[in-house]
C-alpha cells in the first residue's frame, strides 16, 4: 500500500512539477537508481513509472522500455558426443552482447513499429547486433547466436518475452523490472521510448547502478584487484579446513 501511494505521489510530481517539463511528451523515472547486492541478495524488482503527453498530429502513442546491462565479451562452446562422453567440439567469441536485457511494451513490438525502427534502436532480441567470431566449421554463426540467447534466458538475464507495461490512464504508465540474484554488477541503461504512428517521437535514458555492498563487496574487490593473494588465501583456508576436519575425525 505504501509503495502504491509513493508511486502515485511520484507520478503527480512528474505532472505538476517543474513547468519547464510541461512541454516534454515523455517523462519517466525509477523507484530506485541503485540495486544493492548484499550477502543475502535473492533478487529484487525496480519500479519504472512515468507519463506521456499527446503529440499534435499523432493518433495515440505506445511506450517501450529497454533495460541493458553493461556489454561484456562472452565465449560460447559447442559440445558433441564422442566415444560416449560429451566434449567441447567448437567455440565462438561474442562481443557486443549486453550482460542483461529486458524489454517491456504497451503492445506487441510488431504492432508498435516496423522492423527497421526496432532494429535502429536495438529493441527486441532479434535486433541485437552481436559480433560473433568462430572458426567452427560444423556450426554457423546463427547457431551460436541462438545458443547465446538460450543460455542467457536460462540464467534469467535475458527476458524470454516482452513484458507488459500497465497504463494507469491514458497518460500514466508503470512496469516492474526484475533483477535476479545472479545479476551482473555495473551501470545499466534504462531506455524509455514513446512511439506514435510507428515513429519514435520522444526518448529518455536513465542510468541504474547494480553494485555489491558490505563484506561481499570487499571480498569481490579484493578477489579482482589482488587475484594472486586471494588465490593463496583461498588455498590456505582450504588446507586449514581439511586439517581441522582430519583432527576432528581422528578424535571421534
Amino acid at each position: 500500500m505504501l509503495v502504491r501511494l509513493a508511486t502515485i505521489m511520484a507520478l503527480l510530481a512528474l505532472l505538476a512539477g517543474d513547468p519547464a517539463h510541461a512541454v516534454e511528451p515523455l517523462v519517466a523515472d525509477l523507484s530506485n537508481h541503485l540495486v544493492a547486492i548484499t550477502t543475502g541478495f535473492v533478487g529484487t524488482d525496480v519500479l519504472l513509472f512515468g507519463a506521456i503527453e499527446e503529440v499534435e498530429g499523432k493518433s495515440g502513442a505506445d511506450v517501450v522500455v529497454v533495460v541493458r546491462g553493461p556489454h561484456r565479451p562472452d565465449t560460447i562452446r559447442r559440445k558433441a558426443r564422442t566415444g560416449g562422453i560429451w566434449v567441447n567440439s567448437g567455440s565462438a567469441r561474442v562481443d557486443g552482447a549486453p550482460s542483461f536485457y529486458r524489454v517491456a511494451s504497451t503492445r506487441p513490438l510488431d504492432e508498435v513499429a516496423a522492423a527497421a525502427i526496432l532494429e535502429r534502436h536495438q529493441i527486441g532480441l532479434e535486433h541485437l547486433p552481436l559480433d560473433i567470431r568462430t572458426t567452427d566449421t560444423t556450426a554457423d554463426v546463427a547457431a551460436y547466436r541462438k545458443a547465446l540467447l538460450r543460455l542467457k534466458q536460462s540464467q534469467g538475464l535475458y527476458g524470454d518475452r516482452v513484458q507488459d507495461i500497465g497504463m494507469l490512464s491514458q497518460r500514466l504508465f508503470r512496469t516492474d523490472v526484475h533483477f535476479p540474484a545472479n545479476v551482473p554488477v555495473g551501470t545499466y541503461m534504462v531506455e524509455v521510448y514513446m512511439i506514435a504512428d510507428g515513429q519514435v517521437v520522444s526518448a529518455q535514458t536513465t542510468p541504474l547502478v547494480v553494485s555489491k555492498v558490505g563484506i561481499g563487496a570487499d571480498v569481490y574487490d579484493f578477489a579482482h584487484q589482488q587475484a594472486v593473494a586471494y588465490g593463496i588465501i583461498a588455498v590456505l583456508l582450504a588446507v586449514a579446513a581439511g586439517w581441522l576436519a582430519a583432527v576432528a575425525f581422528k578424535r571421534a
